[in-house]
């Protein structure tokens, strides 16, 4: 008999298509040493992405889903049951109708008549519950984000400035490195800036790409915080006249965070800035960038095509390599093979061959593409075309039948052109090879829940905005174009034309989003050049 039945939840997905018999089995075989669910070691593994777990599980319970991270608490619900008594029956109060007497929570296991008659004991009153599904690791975290957090950085901060001089091995600060790190991926900081001045370390976090100062502190205290980072991220303690790089592995919030760490001199000391990677939250599909409907499928179109270059434009924090993965994840199926070139990898996805250049070990771009077409790729994306060779190489990985995803610093799809001769690359290798470039940029989106009264909310932080969205322009190529670039045809004839078959700058796309009050023209401005509009 086989003592490896699959449980309800694996037959579930195996029966819905949503992970392959060999997936569950190696899923199986990986919590006989681990005391996670198996959901959570599914999305862990890169199997299933959590919005597509958690549906699916709600379905099957008869329940409807709830996504946490987009749906805040009422108050009034919270102050029904306190934190403990959340975490114990694994339970998010969500609302409360006074009126009907009736709470909504969110909970994994809504059928838990023992965890049900708990929240009523306590609540003391004839009440009914709706229970809606989510899973146990999205409870967590959203209990730790709507209640008060358990930290305390405010009395961790106080230890750490009292009394004496403190050392990188202090107990005050190994507690207060960690305790913002928490907060850091509580409030979805993308980076944690450790900044000297004269006077005081800053502190701020990177939230929806703008900086938000969150702690000053003591300059007595700098030289045992770049200690602790420094030893965290196995760097040279007593270097401190030159620039290095790191990283290290937290658990934070019930999930494991990757951080890189970059120290660089300045005049007051060390500055330090942590890049945090939650691998936990996976690649966002395709629908989940923002995008209209007809840009989604205009892509869609563009990644069926048989052979080659797809290029990203952007600057540094743009969602390039966001969208490479979320195009990637679209098309890939066990029946083709696609490699990757990255500096580094950030996100490791399941069917893919993921490798980081290494340029120590001499393996950099133009080298590595030599490399990764000796392993038979169907599908290609390499990080950043830098140079001749890199680009030389990408298009001679098109002519010979392969498609080719990559990125390109320059500002706008119009400008890649002109980039890639830059480089070096010949106009008749890129005519007829090149499929398409991207140019994007992220805006914030206005906070749904207080975007119509004119002031901000406990939701968004009182920022008035939370999450962001993708804004992009593609120019997809044809005939006609390839045509204009063998004639070294201007910028303006190649946008006339593009125009003509319907291309929309980056400000045309991002005016439609302030116009459907997804974002603000104030914060469109800030990351796209808005006082022309051209092609649309």
């Amino acid at each position: 008999m086989n003592d490896m039945a699959p449980p309800p939840t694996g037959s579930l997905l195996v029966d819905r298509g949503l992970i392959s018999s060999d997936q569950l089995r190696i899923a199986l075989l990986e919590q006989k040493n681990s005391d996670k669910p198996l959901g959570e070691l599914l999305l862990q593994l890169g199997f299933i992405n959590e919005s597509t777990l958690r549906d699916a599980l709600g379905a099957a319970l008869g329940r409807r889903a709830v996504d946490l991270e987009n749906t805040p608490a009422d108050t009034a619900a919270l102050q029904l049951a306190p934190m403990e008594l959340a975490q114990r029956c694994r339970m998010l109060p969500l609302a409360w109708d006074e009126q009907e007497r009736r709470l909504t929570i969110a909970c994994a296991d809504p059928d838990d008549i023992v965890a049900l008659d708990r929240l009523r004991a306590h609540i003391g009153a004839a009440v009914e519950i709706d229970a809606l599904y989510a899973s146990e690791a999205a409870i967590a975290r959203a209990i730790d984000r709507n209640y008060s957090g358990e930290l305390h950085i405010d009395d961790i901060l106080a230890a750490v400035e009292s009394g004496g001089p403190v050392d990188g091995d202090s107990q005050a600060v190994i507690r207060l490195i960690d305790a913002i790190i928490a907060d850091a991926v509580k409030r979805s900081a993308s980076d944690v800036h450790f900044e000297p001045e004269a006077s005081l370390l800053r502190i701020r976090y990177r939230i929806d790409g703008v900086l938000r100062q969150v702690l000053a502190l003591h300059k007595s205290s700098r030289a045992a915080i770049t200690v602790r980072l420094k030893v965290l991220a196995a760097m040279d303690v007593a270097e401190a006249r030159t620039a290095q790089d790191g990283r290290f592995s937290v658990r934070a919030n019930g999930r494991d965070i990757d951080v890189r760490c970059s120290v660089l001199p300045t005049l007051h000391g060390e500055n330090i800035v942590l890049r945090i990677l939650d691998r936990s939250r996976g690649v966002a599909p395709l629908e989940q960038l923002g995008l209209p409907a007809a840009q989604v499928e205009q892509l869609q179109r563009l990644v069926s095509r048989p052979a080659g270059v797809i290029l990203v434009t952007g600057p540094t924090g743009s969602g390039k390599t966001t969208t490479l993965y979320a195009l990637l994840n679209r098309i890939s199926h066990s029946g083709i093979n696609i490699m990757t070139l990255e500096d580094p990898v950030e996100h490791p996805l399941p069917l893919l061959r993921q490798t980081s250049i290494n340029e120590s070990a001499k393996l950099d771009f133009a080298v590595g593409v030599r490399a990764l077409l000796r392993q038979d790729p169907d599908i290609m994306l390499v990080g950043e075309i830098r140079d001749a060779d890199t680009a030389a190489m990408a298009f001679r990985a098109a002519m010979s039948g392969r498609q080719v995803y990559s990125t390109l610093h320059c500002n706008s799809a119009l400008d890649a052109v002109a980039r890639l001769l830059e480089l070096g690359a010949a106009a008749e290798s890129i005519a007829g090879n090149i499929i398409a470039v991207i140019a994007q940029r992220l805006v914030r989106r206005l906070c749904p829940h207080c975007r119509d009264s004119g002031a901000s909310c406990r939701y968004c932080d009182n920022q008035g905005y939370r999450g962001r969205c993708a804004v992009m322009e593609i120019l997809a190529f044809d005939e006609e174009l390839d045509e204009l670039l063998l004639q070294r045809a201007s910028r303006r004839e190649i946008r006339t034309a593009a125009a003509a078959k319907g291309f929309r700058s980056l400000a045309a796309c991002g005016l439609d989003l302030v116009a459907e009050g997804v974002t603000s023209q104030r914060e469109l401005g800030r990351v796209v050049a808005v006082d022309h509009v051209c092609g649309g």
